[in-house]
């Protein structure tokens, strides 16, 4: 088969899908009409004297009835579907004044492959590109474009034809890829703009957007009863329309992507092969970066500024570290895509603004509390910040829950926050042996067995948790089990970063404040010209905006009263061991102090979240938000604001982090603080694995195992000989925040 037979075959499929999809709409018109149609019947019936009599009479009154409901509704839906605004992808815009060489060769391109040029190219902190329409009235005029000698002789055949779509280009592709591989994968995308701009292509979109936009606004909460009624048969009708459209719809697109990729062939075949490699290796770079690297500076209220320069970091570290990789580094040396912006900075620290506001929810707008943050400073504005604020929310839960700040045996001078409190509180003792005498255990180096008010006055802490641990360990919510639906989601990703992962990152002495494997940071990619309206189909079948955040679960102790039956952890053989009957299976195997600092850890990171959240995410919100930088060229970016940012962020990273996890990265945190604080170890930045604790310059990647033996079993032995070793000091009290 031919490219030209090819691509005949997929444009007549899709186009015969289209005429399938507008044929649903004619039936709905004409199922609307029907009973206007049966009353004009009925009177004229009766005005000639056909259908004269009683019986006619009551019918024909009856049918004018149903005329008048059947008609006002039909318009009204009609007109939602008409005027409402559809769904937009969040992007940065980028005009033609700042990028004159990119605009040149996505328009040599549409040359190349004989479909019409983009309308506009915009970015999106995303590994993905697609093109997408936004000629609705609600999104604004599109660019107008003048190329012939006398301005303006085009513009009433401009207002009569329909603009071609906008090119959305995923901004790490920019960054990594060079001239000629984006060039290769933007070919199948342009190519679809000839499909694109077929009359029964174009209509057949527009009806399925508008439907998809009325779903949206029949799903708004509403309180007035009349309002919800309306709102509701709207939404029936709009979704039943949908699912006889969803089939055709399908089929449609999949026939647009297959007479592009087929038009494409002809334009760097070969090199567009070779790309394709570049692509997956942006995707989990990028996914790398933003769960590892840019997540832990976005929950301290900052945001990288620089991510797509990041992204370059990141993969050509990853090209030094594993020899697979090696050939990567050559293409270094020839031209990156990202020359063809006159200000490649402006532009990344726009999309970088962008990424924050998508995937954690932050404000559209730097301010006190929302600043960005260089690469160059991330290790000390981030890193240390980090942990010390980790460690001083650790010492509060631990004064919650009772635990003395020093032994009566400590040297003077270490009241303060040390880490020898946590490690004699975490420290499970030994069990007694036969005789009486303490077994040969895990306990305290220094003798002591780290007894406190909290719990009994026995040297074992195999006590049943007090009312205020229970109390603590009730504020865990549903999403720090997991079972939790985000566990499976984790679960499902941990193939998008598969070619990092090769090597063993459970030796990374801060990657448990981000064990989970990275999430998609948005959807798998779509076909070329198929990617918006995919989405919008998804949009319609839910029926709740998309992307609408799960909000942190409140911190409502709950009543615990007496136990009926007697706790197992009061037996002396399980030695204070979590057991299967609590009620976070999470930290089934830890011990009963563990488990109690976890859930007063969970619970106190709740109550922060959830009084951040109305300063973060609601923040900032306009009708247009400006790239960041107020003293910006005029031709610098313009964030596309034609989006729904009530409910943000619109795709999370990771899901929730579950107790262990949150308790193993307190405890990292604070063996971090005490190793800068007593033996001269400095914050780093690792560029695949995030935060990084730097000992003589090498990173210390033996911590993790030992930090996981001190909280999942109570054994303090591997964690001390380790400090031993370096000359930490847990007895010295560090600083915190």
């Amino acid at each position: 088969m031919t490219v030209i037979g090819g691509v005949e075959m997929g444009a007549q499929a899709a186009r015969s899908r289209a005429l399938a999809v507008l044929r649903v709409r004619s039936r709905a018109l004409a199922v609307a009409l029907l009973p206007a149609a049966a009353a004009v019947i009925l009177l004229v019936g009766d005005s000639t004297g056909h259908l004269a009599g009683g019986g006619w009479a009551v019918v024909r009154w009856a049918v004018i009835v149903l005329t008048l409901l059947v008609l006002p509704a039909a318009a009204g839906v009609a007109l939602v579907v008409a005027r409402s605004r559809p769904a937009v992808t969040p992007t940065v815009t980028i005009a033609e004044e700042s990028a004159p060489d990119l605009y040149r060769m996505v328009r040599d391109l549409a040359d190349r492959l004989d479909v019409p040029a983009p309308s506009a190219i915009a970015l999106t902190p995303d590994c993905d590109s697609w093109l997408e329409d936004r000629t609705h009235p609600a999104h604004g005029p599109p660019p107008a474009e003048k190329h012939d000698d006398v301005a303006g002789v085009d513009a009433p055949a401009s207002r009569r034809t329909a603009a071609a779509p906008v090119l959305v280009i995923g901004s790490p592709f920019l960054w990594w890829m060079r001239v000629g591989e984006l060039r290769a994968v933007l070919a199948p995308v342009v190519a679809g703009t000839g499909p694109s701009a077929h009359p029964d292509i174009a209509a057949a979109r527009r009806f399925i957007r508008g439907l998809d936009a009325a779903v949206a606004v029949a799903s708004a909460d509403r309180r007035d009863p009349f309002s919800r009624a309306v709102c509701a048969g709207l939404g029936r009708v709009c979704r039943l329309l949908l699912r006889s459209c969803r089939v055709h719809a399908a089929e449609m697109e999949r026939g647009v992507a297959a007479a592009a990729a087929e038009r494409a062939q002809a334009v760097d075949y070969g090199l567009r092969i070779v790309a394709q490699d570049q692509v997956g290796l942006a995707y989990a770079g990028w996914d790398r970066l933003l769960t590892r690297v840019a997540l832990p500076a976005w929950r301290m209220g900052r945001w990288p500024s620089r991510l797509d320069v990041g992204v370059v970091a990141a993969l050509t570290e990853l090209s030094r570290r594993d020899r697979l990789a090696e050939g990567f580094a050559s293409r270094l040396g020839e031209r990156p895509a990202c020359d063809l912006l006159e200000e490649p900075g402006v532009m990344d620290e726009a999309v970088s603004l962008l990424a924050a506001r998508l995937f954690h929810g932050g404000p559209a707008e730097t301010g006190a509390d929302w600043s960005p943050v260089g690469w160059d400073e991330y290790p000390d504005e981030v890193v240390d910040r980090t942990w010390r604020t980790d460690a001083a929310r650790l010492h509060r839960v631990l004064d919650t829950l009772g635990v003395r700040r020093a032994t009566e045996d400590a040297a003077p001078g270490s009241e303060g926050p040390t880490l020898a409190r946590v490690l004699d509180h975490l420290t499970t003792a030994p069990a007694p042996t036969a005789d009486g005498s303490p077994g040969a255990g895990t306990g305290p180096r220094d003798g002591t067995h780290g007894s406190h008010p909290a719990y009994d006055e026995q040297d074992t802490p195999s006590a049943p948790l007090g009312p205020r641990d229970a109390d603590a360990r009730d504020h865990l919510g549903p999403e720090d089990h997991p079972e939790h639906p985000g566990a499976e989601h984790h679960l499902r990703q941990q193939d998008h970063s598969a070619d990092l992962d090769h090597r063993d990152h459970s030796d990374h002495p801060v990657d448990s404040d981000h064990r989970g494997d990275p999430g998609c940071p948005a959807d798998s990619a779509d076909s070329a010209s198929s990617g918006h309206s995919a989405r919008s189909a998804h949009l319609a079948d839910s029926d709740h905006p998309v992307g609408a955040a799960n909000p942190v679960d409140s911190a409502h102790p709950a009543d615990s009263g007496p136990q009926d039956h007697p706790d197992p952890r009061d037996h002396p053989d399980h030695q204070g061991l979590h057991t299967p009957d609590d009620d976070d299976d999470d930290l089934v195997g830890t011990t009963a102090r563990g488990a109690a600092l976890a859930a007063g850890l969970s619970a106190q990171l709740a109550r922060e979240e959830a009084e951040a959240q109305p300063a973060g995410a609601g923040a900032g919100t306009g009708p247009e938000s400006s790239a960041p930088g107020a003293a910006a060229a005029p031709p610098g970016p313009d964030v596309a604001a034609l989006w729904d940012d009530r409910a943000l962020p619109l795709l999370p990273l990771q899901p929730p982090r579950t107790a262990r996890e949150i308790l193993t990265a307190h405890v990292t945190a604070m063996v971090c603080c005490a190793a800068m604080d007593t033996a001269g170890a400095t914050p780093g930045l690792d560029w695949l694995d995030g935060p990084s604790l730097l000992i003589g310059g090498a990173r210390a990647a033996e911590l993790a195992p030992c930090v996981r033996s001190l909280v999942e079993t109570g054994d303090p032995g591997p964690l001390r000989t380790w400090m031993t070793e370096r000359g930490i000091r847990p007895e010295k009290p560090v600083r915190l925040v």
